[in-house]
């Protein structure tokens, strides 16, 4: 299956964030949304980086106190890796597992158009290990019949 496949029978609303927003205005984004990531665009709609629960985490470890006074910018990471609508969902989980990070955005031409989670990408997996293993009993119960 590709990314774009998947995305299909998703309804999937992206939310954003700007480089200038204050990561606990970002910790607040994240709890009420119930989400790991969030992809940071500037004011042209660009992607420009990602921040994620662990970027929060190292910045209140590294910070202490000082953290009220931190925006989006002091600690997204700015190297993202992305994927596109026509890798495979095999491919897209490769890059995370090589990364080890749990959130990868989807990127076309430029043009965020969603991201996909590990969650995602296990679901995935899991039920393309179901179906093979459906086909699998059917091929063991048609070969007990000739």
């Amino acid at each position: 299956m590709t990314v774009g496949e998947f995305f299909e029978k998703l309804e999937q609303n992206i939310a954003t964030c700007r480089p200038e927003d204050t990561i606990q205005t970002i910790a607040i984004v994240l709890t009420s949304k119930r989400i790991g990531a969030l992809p940071v665009c500037n004011e042209l709609g660009a992607m420009v980086g990602i921040i994620s629960e662990r970027d929060l985490v190292t910045a209140f470890a590294q910070r202490g106190s000082d953290t009220n006074v931190l925006r989006v910018r002091d600690v997204m990471t700015s190297d993202v890796i992305t994927c596109n609508r026509d890798d495979t969902m095999a491919q897209a989980r490769k890059l995370l597992q090589t990364h080890r990070f749990r959130h990868l955005p989807v990127v076309d031409d430029g043009e965020l158009v969603g991201i996909l989670c590990i969650r995602d990408l296990l679901e995935t997996r899991l039920e393309e290990t179901e179906l093979e293993v459906k086909v699998l009993k059917d091929s063991v119960i048609a070969a007990r019949f000739r």
